[in-house]
Formats: C-alpha cells, sequence, structure tokens
C-alpha cells in the first residue's frame, strides 16, 4: 500500500489551491484527478469573475472568504502574472420596484466589507455606459474578470514546485476510514491501488457527496444532499458596447443573467438558472439548448434594449454543485472538518459553488487551519 501525508480530491480551481498550500507547508501531497485534465468541470465553466462580495448574508462563510479570496486573488495574479482586470461592474434597477433591493444590496456589500461601491441614479449610471437602460445601479469598482485556465495554471506551478504531484485518470473508487490514515483506492474496476493517506481534501465539486458516502465508516448524516443546477451562456455576434460587467439583481438560484466580458472584451451573457434532476450527475450532460435563447433576449434586453436579433449563439454551459434545493434558502459554503464530524484528517468541501474562484485561495487557507496545517 502506499501513503502520502495528503491527498486531495479533485483538481479544480479550489483543489489545486489546498494543493497548492499544503505543499508550501512542507505536506507531502497528491490530487487525484478522474479527468485526462485539471480544471474539467465547475472550474473550466462560470463567468471567471472576480467578485467583490456584495451578494452574501453577513456573518456567512461565503461572505468572508469572498472578500478575503478577492484580495488575495488579486495579489496572486500581480505577483504571478496572471492576466485579470479590475474592470468593475454595474448592478442595474430597471424599475422603481427594484429600488429598495439595490439599496439592500449596498447595505449588504458594506457589511461584508465592500468599501467601494457607489448608488447611481440612471444619469449616472449611463454616463458610465451610454447603452445601458436603467433608473439606478450600484457601481462595484473591485469586480474583475480573471483568465481561469491562467490561473490553475499557475497554482499547479507552486504546487509542484512544492513537491505536489497531480495524478491525471485517477478517479477515486471509495475508500474506509483506518485508525491511522484514510484508505483510499484509486482506479477503475479491479484495477485499483490502495493509497493511505493522513490527511484527505475532499474537494470533489459536483461528486464531493458521492465521495463521502463511499467512504466507509464515514457517518452518513453528514452527507448533504446533493443538487444540480445547470446554467447556460450565450455569446454574442461582434463587441458589446460596454467595458464594465452588466448585473441585474440576483434572483433565486443565481446571480441573474448577466453580461461579462473576456479579457479580450468579448461579451457572454449567462447564467440562467435551469434545475436539474438529482441523477444528472450519473450521466453528466453539458449540451446548451438554442432554444433556451428566446428567454435570454428578454431578460438582456430589460438593461440593453439595444441587443440586435439573431446576436446570441449556444457558447457553453456549467453545473453548479449545490447543497440546497429550488425551494430551499440559498446554502452557505460547508467546510466541514473532523470537528464537525469526528473523523480525524478529513475535510469536505460541499456546495462549493460561486464565489467558489473567487474565495479559492481563502478556502484553502481554511482547509490548513481545519487539518491543523
Amino acid at each position: 500500500m502506499e501513503q502520502i501525508t495528503a491527498a486531495i480530491i479533485g483538481a479544480g480551481v479550489v483543489g489545486l489551491a489546498c494543493a497548492r498550500a499544503l505543499a508550501a507547508r512542507g505536506i507531502d501531497s497528491v490530487v487525484l484527478e478522474r479527468h485526462d485534465a485539471f480544471g474539467s468541470e465547475t472550474s473550466a465553466r462560470n463567468s471567471e469573475v472576480i467578485h467583490a462580495g456584495l451578494y452574501y448574508p453577513g456573518g456567512s462563510k461565503k461572505a468572508a472568504l469572498c472578500v478575503a479570496g478577492r484580495d488575495a486573488l488579486y495579489a496572486y495574479c500581480d505577483e504571478r502574472h496572471v492576466a485579470h482586470r479590475r474592470c468593475g461592474k454595474l448592478v442595474v434597477a430597471t424599475h422603481e420596484a427594484q429600488l429598495p433591493k439595490l439599496e439592500a444590496l449596498r447595505r449588504q456589500g458594506e457589511a461584508n466589507g465592500v468599501s467601494d461601491l457607489r448608488l447611481l441614479d440612471g444619469a449616472a449610471a449611463r454616463a458610465l455606459e451610454p447603452e445601458l437602460a436603467c433608473i439606478a445601479a450600484l457601481h462595484s469598482p473591485s469586480t474583475g474578470i480573471v483568465d481561469s485556465h491562467a490561473f490553475m495554471l499557475a497554482l499547479l506551478a507552486d504546487a509542484e514546485r512544492n513537491g505536489a504531484l497531480l495524478a491525471l485518470k485517477s478517479p477515486v473508487a471509495g475508500g474506509r476510514i483506518a485508525p491511522d490514515g484514510i484508505v483510499l483506492a484509486v482506479g477503475n474496476g479491479s484495477d485499483t491501488t490502495q493509497l493511505k493517506a493522513r490527511f484527505i481534501v475532499n474537494a470533489a465539486g459536483l461528486a464531493a457527496t458521492q465521495f463521502a458516502r463511499s467512504l466507509a465508516g464515514f457517518p452518513a448524516a453528514h452527507c448533504p444532499t446533493p443538487h444540480y443546477a445547470k446554467g447556460n451562456y450565450y455569446g454574442l455576434a461582434g463587441r458589446a458596447p460596454f467595458s464594465r460587467l452588466i448585473y441585474p439583481l440576483p434572483e433565486p438560484g443565481g446571480l441573474g443573467v448577466h453580461l461579462t466580458l473576456d479579457l479580450g472584451g468579448q461579451a457572454r451573457f449567462g447564467p440562467d438558472v435551469e434545475w436539474l434532476p438529482d441523477h444528472w450527475i450519473d450521466r453528466p450532460d453539458y449540451t446548451v439548448d438554442p432554444e433556451r435563447s428566446s428567454g435570454f433576449y428578454a431578460e438582456v434586453r430589460r438593461y440593453w434594449p439595444g441587443l440586435p436579433d439573431d446576436a446570441l449563439a449556444p457558447a457553453y454551459c456549467g453545473v453548479r454543485p449545490k447543497i440546497s434545493g429550488p425551494q430551499d434558502p440559498a446554502a452557505d459554503f460547508l467546510i466541514q472538518g473532523p470537528a464537525a464530524h469526528g473523523v480525524p484528517g478529513l475535510v469536505n468541501l460541499f456546495g462549493i459553488e460561486s464565489p467558489g474562484l473567487t474565495s479559492a485561495l481563502a478556502i484553502a487557507d481554511a482547509v490548513c487551519a481545519e487539518l491543523g496545517a
């Protein structure tokens, strides 16, 4: 049986950030990834936005880790020359009934430590973005965009420089809790390797609950019910007349169909919220239905009435690894360590959806604290 100090399950942005943090502390680590490349699920299928920290309830892990992660991410991108831009965003109100919600969002952001927010009237918002239609907007200058693939490459390089290993095509088929560690079965079918680790970080994203359930000896009561919410994106033909991100007010399950920009200035719209059956994880499908774009036109024209007909084409989709269902209040990040479940050396990361990318470096520090590393 092979032995290692720490095994991280999942080579998404959070798993790689955890590997970097553990390796920097001198902990012998391996990242186990079932696919043939890192970051090919949630980490590669999102808006690539650096969130400021507006949306999350005060005192929540999402609020604290987003703000801390945002600052750490900007500093890291500067230090490691990862492409990014602090472009800012406008959250818009398009009718009078939304004004109290916009004010509440400002108060929530300021309570979370976002100190640079400004409420603008419609004229001031249009002075920044002339094609915008709104009666008021909340300006968040510290929102930005990042090349998520380059960010993950830098995290992996840092981890490997300190001795961590990335093992691709290495699915974890299950495991068991032993007196002196956790034993994982790594591989497919009969072709598996037994790997014992003192520390396990379950950063499996969409499959995090499935791993926890497969771990013999883990208390089932601590496994949340997974839910999956698909977010579809549509690309814009031609260039958009905006230099900032444009967001409507949040909706249940997501942040609304917003306009985001990549680092080349190309615009895309999304994500919407399409709840999937719980068995979706058994046969994942990332097809974007072209017919759903009809609803996007109506949503986008609330704040950009100049959107041309036939300007949207299917781009890609992502799936949010939720631990709250469509009728439930939005769940916080669940960083579940030994103090919660009683298993030494195990940290489960459940429900790491947005703002997981922004929060990745801060989440990694929280994981190390849970492990006493």
